[in-house]
């Protein structure tokens, strides 16, 4: 594991979340059910993964739990995670 798969991963969360708005305004909107459910599924892997990486991070970078804090609520605001990659990962 590495800084780089971490930003990968973060920047995939991201795009899957807004994907997942886009299939959720599908699902409601025009009764098509199967790419929430393909999205969905990729969006929660997406997520977990994201998860674990930050963990992973946080004990072996010894990065300050604030900044653990900072990067969970980005991977639940749209574009959160665009963001910390911009601002924070990318020039670590």
């Amino acid at each position: 594991m590495n800084l780089e798969n971490f930003r990968k991963i973060a920047i995939l969360e991201g795009v899957s979340w807004l994907l997942l708005l886009v299939t959720m305004g599908m699902k409601y909107g025009m009764d098509i059910y199967w790419p929430n459910k393909i999205v969905g599924y990729a969006h929660g892997f997406l997520f977990i993964a994201y998860v674990f990486f930050l963990l992973y991070f946080l004990y072996t970078k010894k990065w300050k739990f604030g900044f653990g804090v900072l990067a969970f609520v980005a991977s639940l605001l749209p574009f959160g995670t665009f963001y910390l990659d911009k601002k924070y990962l990318k020039n670590m």
